[in-house]
């Protein structure tokens, strides 16, 4: 028994040898039954299977797929993205499924034979060519959802209904585009590309609500009210108010662009500014007065107002109060009061006249100095203070000192201005750190102690030292101009001299020929000045007598010339002609 099992063991084992040679096949052609991206390549040599691939693969590389979505066609080339498939690697696995040793080979290929086996190729492809093309076909394919909406037409609010859109899957897309332009087989008709349905967030239900308000506010005026004024808001007004939901929002409001306006406009009629605390002063008086709170309308809470009131079906019912706010004085009363303004520290008198257009540059300048605070330890500047002093400003042309010469400029008279304020300083026995003289020497200041300026370069300036806040006030009369300073009194004394008028050079004389006098005739249109110096000196003392300030300032002014209008000169009479006679000697013949 034994030996027969034995016997039969072996001719099982000599028939599958035998079976697996029959089937074995020549180790050098690819087993039946193989694919490589669905093309049979069974029974073929390796260098034939790859041949057969490569070419059917350029065939196809300049033969655009037709992709579509979203109602677009896209036409697309392998060789455009650079889809490439490793032939080579997949004939080799392709030859893999069949191989191995005599009889093991056999029944290798006769499972690949009954059963079949496909070889996908590795594929590359240019990552930025793809995301180009994917970009490319988002553009087009891609819309957005669209939110149910409420509309006004007219006075009438209407439902716009929602709208599903639909996006690129761009993952899939990828890889369906890659696999379908690797393939050799081309389908009959063009390929779908996947497509994500994007659903709206806000539906047509959501939004009733909403359009029942919008219908009751825009059915009938509103009224504001604020104390005893009264407002009429029309229907019309309403709907220009009123902000419909959008983005993604469901609630009604008023807001937006157009309210924002309006409100802006009707706060200028409600608000009133807030005044600050000042000073009124009468000569060596002054007083506090008090600041004023302003109102301001709070443009929020007062569309709130007017919304609530317009959700109200009863007229009697649709009135909103305005929401005012309080606007706080930027100087308050109680700040004022720790300034210390409680008395005239010291003032001065200068006296003008002249033509209308100084005066009124005079007045111009006063006022714009006039209300200035001078912190403690502060430098008032007469420039920074007033700016340039130009035509956009109001000032006039007037005479003006240039370059020593008495002629007109733009703002002739603001010196009269800088020389009081120089004065009222000089008397407060303040620390003055820039003063210039005039170049020529005028009367009617004075005596070394004028004070010219020139914007930007040419300044007035002096230090509040005196510890506490001062206030500088102009009052312009009709021939006189008064500066003074308050704040609280050191009780320095300013003890002042000045030397005499010296003169230090001779008048030029400046002639011009008028033709209307004789010849011979003068007339002196302007006397002028000499070249002077004068200084004048300051010592001020603090009340407990010790000196703080011994100041020196030299003044240096320039000859004015005198001006003289001379007739024309006198022709000299011209020499008669004569006439001259000549007479020629012959010379005498030589001698013999």
């Amino acid at each position: 028994m034994r030996r027969r099992l034995v016997l039969l063991a072996l001719a099982i084992v000599g028939a599958g040898v035998v079976l697996g040679l029959v089937f074995a096949g020549s180790p050098t052609t690819i087993a039946d039954g193989v694919t490589v991206a669905g093309v049979d390549v069974g029974g073929l040599q390796v260098k034939d299977a790859r041949a057969l691939l490569e070419r059917k693969a350029a065939a196809l590389a300049a033969k655009p797929l037709v992709f579509v979505g979203g109602g677009q066609r896209f036409a697309i080339r392998p060789g455009e993205l650079g889809v490439q498939s490793d032939w080579r690697a997949a004939v080799d696995s392709a030859q893999r499924q069949g191989d191995g040793f005599g009889p093991l080979r056999g029944f290798k290929r006769l499972n690949v034979d009954f059963f079949g086996a496909g070889v996908t190729p590795s594929t590359t492809v240019l990552n930025g060519a793809l995301q180009y093309e994917l970009d490319q076909i988002a553009a087009k394919v891609d819309r957005r959802p669209r939110d149910a909406a409420l509309a006004l037409h007219g006075l009438s609010v209407a439902v716009e209904p929602a709208r599903t859109g639909v996006r690129l899957d761009r993952a899939a897309a990828a890889q369906l585009l890659v696999h379908d332009l690797a393939a050799l087989s081309r389908p009959n008709g063009p390929v779908a590309l996947p497509l994500l349905v994007a659903r709206p967030r806000i539906g047509a239900l959501a939004l009733a609500p909403a359009a029942a308000q919008a219908r009751v506010a825009l059915s009938a005026p509103v009224t504001l009210s604020l104390g005893p004024t009264r407002w009429i808001v029309p229907r019309y007004r309403l709907a220009q108010l009123l902000e419909l939901p959008a983005a993604g929002a469901t609630a009604l409001r008023i807001g937006g662009r157009a309210a924002d306006t309006w409100f802006a406009r009707l706060g200028t009629r409600v608000a009133t500014p807030p005044r600050d605390a000042t000073w009124s002063v009468d000569g060596p008086r002054v007083r506090l007065v008090p600041a004023r709170p302003g109102v301001q309308l709070d443009a929020v809470r007062s569309a709130q107002a007017m919304l609530a009131a317009a959700l109200h079906r009863r007229i009697r019912l649709r009135v909103a109060r305005l929401v005012v706010a309080t606007a706080p004085a930027q100087l308050t009363t109680a700040k004022a009061r720790t300034m210390g303004i409680v008395d005239r520290v010291s003032s001065y008198t200068t006296y003008y006249g002249g033509v209308a257009n100084r005066i009124h540059n005079v007045e111009l300048v006063a006022h714009l100095v006039d209300d200035k605070l001078i912190a403690p330890g502060a430098t008032f500047s007469f420039n920074k203070t007033t700016g340039d002093r130009n035509a956009a400003k109001g000032f006039l042309v007037a005479p003006v000192i240039v370059n020593g010469e008495l002629t007109t400029g733009l703002g002739g008279g603001v010196c009269q201005v800088s020389t009081t304020v120089f004065n009222a300083a000089y008397e407060a026995g303040v620390r003055i750190t820039d003063r210039t003289n005039h170049a020529l020497y005028i009367s009617h200041y004075p005596q070394g102690r004028d004070a010219t300026v020139n914007y930007p370069d040419v300044d007035l300036k002096f230090v509040n030292d005196t510890g506490h806040w001062l206030l500088l006030r102009t009052l312009v009369g009709p021939s006189s101009l008064v500066v003074s300073l308050y704040g609280t009194p050191t009780h320095r004394k300013v003890v002042s001299s000045t030397s005499a008028l010296v003169v230090s050079g001779g008048t030029p004389v400046k002639k011009t020929v008028d033709k209307a006098l004789k010849p011979g005739e003068q007339v002196i249109d302007s006397a002028g000045e000499p070249s002077m110096s004068t200084s004048n000196t300051r010592d001020v003392y603090a009340a407990n007598g010790k000196l703080l300030y011994h100041d020196v300032w030299y003044s240096h002014y320039v000859a004015s010339p005198e001006l003289v209008r001379v007739g024309p000169k006198t022709a000299k009479p011209k020499k008669p002609a004569t006439t001259t006679t000549q007479t020629t000697t012959a010379p005498s013949p030589p001698n013999g």
